[in-house]
Parts: C-alpha cells; structure tokens; sequence
C-alpha cells in the first residue's frame, strides 16, 4: 500500500491507515519536539508531551485533510511547529519550581545532578544556538539532523528543491559552526 492510499484511507476513518500512518510520523513529531524544546529538569518530559499533543492535533484534523499540492510532512510539521510555539510561550508565561516532599534514602542508580547540569548546560547552549539561525534555516537542520528527513522531504515540506535545501542547511551549519566558538568557548573547526 502506497503512502498516498494510506493517507487517503485515514483520512477517509479508516481506524487501521490512521493508526498506521500515525505510526509512521510519531517518531518525527517526536525528535522534532524534543529538538525545539530539549531537555527541562534533564528528561524529555515536555518535548514528550507536546509530541503527543501534535499526535492529537492530527488525529483531530485529518477528516479535514485535503491534499493541496502540499506534502503530508507539511501538514504535521506545521501543526508541530504550532505546539512548539505555544508550549515555549507557556513555559515563559508558567515558570514555577516543584517542591519536592520527600528526599530518597539512596541513590537510585540514576545519573547524578551533575550529569543532569551539564546535559541541562549543553542543551541550553544548543538552542542558543539554534535560536540565532533564521527560522527557515533553524526548521532545515532540526528537519535534516535530529528529525533524519532526506534533503527530498524536506523541500517538499517547506517548499524548496533537494538543491536549495543542501545549501541552506550547508550555510547554517557553517553559521553555528562559527557561532559554536562564543557559545562553546571554542575555536571553530
């Protein structure tokens, strides 16, 4: 069964093409959250969740699906880039600490505070990074590098040929690594 008759079958109601083709773009949605919202408190808990939510917003729309001449990809990457944005001006709007009531009488095995700092620390840096990409550049190389789309699926997704796609995403990974040096006290390469 091709992609196009799976994605006419659920947008039709059928419950296995829907389940299918959720499937298949679940893991996108999700390196794609968590590469625009990272880790909070060391874990992918919110990145988590705001993927489900896209995954919601999808199920949601899909009766009103119609192919425009756009790609599938372009609907669920916008409907994600639409739950990024909203869970980033919540988090600025919510900033609250959680108490915590009781403390562990031992280690739990887990990685230490120190870990979770400094994984916390580069995942900061990262998206300081990425923030002073253009959005266009920015959505190429989340796209690209942490989602693993093919330059071909990326153009279609924001409308641009494979060509264009490899020399923006040739630019803005010149630009971070560049960029790399005042954020990561380094020379670039």
């Amino acid at each position: 069964m091709g992609e196009s008759d799976l994605l006419a079958r659920a947008v039709a109601g059928d419950p296995d093409a829907t389940a299918q083709l959720l499937e298949t773009v679940r893991p996108g949605v999700v390196r794609y959250c968590r590469a625009h919202l990272g880790r909070i408190g060391g874990r992918f808990t919110t990145a988590d969740d705001i993927a489900q939510e896209t995954c919601i917003a999808i199920l949601g729309a899909l009766p009103r699906f119609r192919d425009q001449g756009r790609p599938f990809t372009a609907f669920v990457y916008s409907i994600a880039a639409h739950k990024v944005v909203d869970a980033q001006r919540a988090a600025v709007r919510h900033l609250q600490v959680t108490p915590v009531e009781t403390m562990a009488d031992h280690a739990d095995g887990a990685r230490g505070p120190e870990q979770h700092a400094e994984d916390n620390d580069l995942s900061q840096r990262l998206g300081q990074l990425l923030r002073q990409l253009s959005t266009v550049h920015r959505e190429i190389v989340v796209l690209r590098v942490a989602v693993g789309l093919s330059a071909e699926e990326v153009g279609r997704t924001l409308g641009m040929s494979a060509t264009a796609v490899r020399v923006a995403q040739s630019r803005a990974l010149a630009k971070l690594r560049t960029l790399a040096g005042t954020v990561f006290d380094e020379v670039p390469a």
